[in-house]
């Protein structure tokens, strides 16, 4: 049986999208939620990423670059079409790392303006990420309306941050500041739920192959599992943290566990509304596939890349698990 390498490829680097997404998602949103702490509880927050935000980028870096080698094709043509985008989150995720190390030597009004611009870089990067991913899934299409699409994914994309880094905070803070979190995780349910009704209603009119993959009926009578699984994920998140506010117990891993859910669901129902493509209805994985004998030699170097990228990112989260304390890195 030969194997099918850009497939493998395809695979390999949907994986490693998701996994930046989901890692450095919950940190980026940390970040969005800073200006609503306190001084004290902005130490803490910072302390709960710290050990994680830097290795989280790791994810980032094999995705574009399997990108890179294994579609080359492709990679000209979405990083061509999305260059402003692109420099703007790595404005933003370079401000994210400078904001990072000073605000922990700066006093006073420094220590403040450093922590704004920490959140303004984590901010520009989700909402950059999320232009992206709008005008990916329209083609990269020209006009206004698709414009306007993009920006709405970016909201969304923006909000679901926000929901995993205050699922992170619940998880990794006590007191005070994780009742703050368990509010934060409701308000951002509400905005995620917002923006997916939004998405899921504007997508089919912006992608006719979309809505034909979707609503295809009855054979596709049975995709409905997954809207219906994520209505699930955010119930249980919902009622998890409704048990947390008022005193009750419950699993403080649950609401993270359920917001990551909620993401590996719709990655998985965009994964199929795009697949086979990489470049929507211009190029499919296979067109823009490098040289079968490029594609053996680059998939042996990821499978001895991948287990130390694992091994690393399983082992430093289970070195600096538990509660996160303030001023760790002062």
């Amino acid at each position: 049986m030969t194997l099918d390498l850009p497939l493998v490829f395809a695979i390999l680097t949907s994986v490693a999208i998701l996994a930046y997404v989901v890692l450095d998602g919950y940190d980026l949103g940390v970040g969005m939620l800073m200006p609503a702490a306190s001084a004290a509880e902005q130490d803490v927050m910072v302390a709960s990423i710290g050990p994680f935000w830097d290795a989280n980028e790791t994810w980032l870096v094999l995705g574009v670059g399997l990108l890179l080698v294994a579609f080359p094709a492709a990679h000209g043509v979405i990083l061509g079409a999305l260059y402003l985008p692109v420099v703007a989150m790595l404005i933003g995720l370079m401000l994210r790392g400078v904001a990072f190390e000073f605000r922990v030597k700066a006093e006073g009004w420094h220590r403040e303006l450093w922590n704004w611009l920490f959140w303004f870089g984590s901010f520009l990067a989700a909402l950059a990420q999320g232009l992206m991913l709008g005008s990916y899934i329209t083609g990269f299409e020209p006009g206004f309306g698709y414009f306007l699409f993009a920006l709405v994914v970016a909201g969304g994309l923006c909000g679901g941050y926000v929901l995993l880094g205050a699922a992170w905070l619940i998880l990794r803070t006590e007191g005070a500041l994780q009742k703050k979190a368990i509010g934060w995780t409701r308000w951002g349910l509400a905005w995620v739920a917002l923006g997916v009704v939004l998405v899921s209603l504007a997508t089919p009119l912006a992608s006719e192959t979309v809505r034909m993959k979707w609503f295809d009926f009855p054979r596709t009578l049975g995709l409905m599992l997954l809207p219906l699984a994520s209505a699930a994920a955010w119930f249980w998140v919902w009622r998890l943290t409704g048990r947390l506010k008022r005193g009750q117990p419950a699993p403080e891993w649950g609401p993270f566990a359920g917001a990551v859910a909620i993401y590996v669901l719709a990655f998985a129902g965009l994964a199929y509304s795009l697949f086979p493509y990489i470049v929507m209805d211009r190029m499919t994985i296979w067109q823009a596939a490098a040289h079968p004998s490029s594609l053996k030699v680059v998939l042996i170097g990821a499978l001895i890349v991948l287990p130390f990228i694992i091994g690393y990112t399983v082992y430093s989260y289970r070195v600096f698990r538990g509660k996160a304390q303030a001023r760790l890195y002062d």
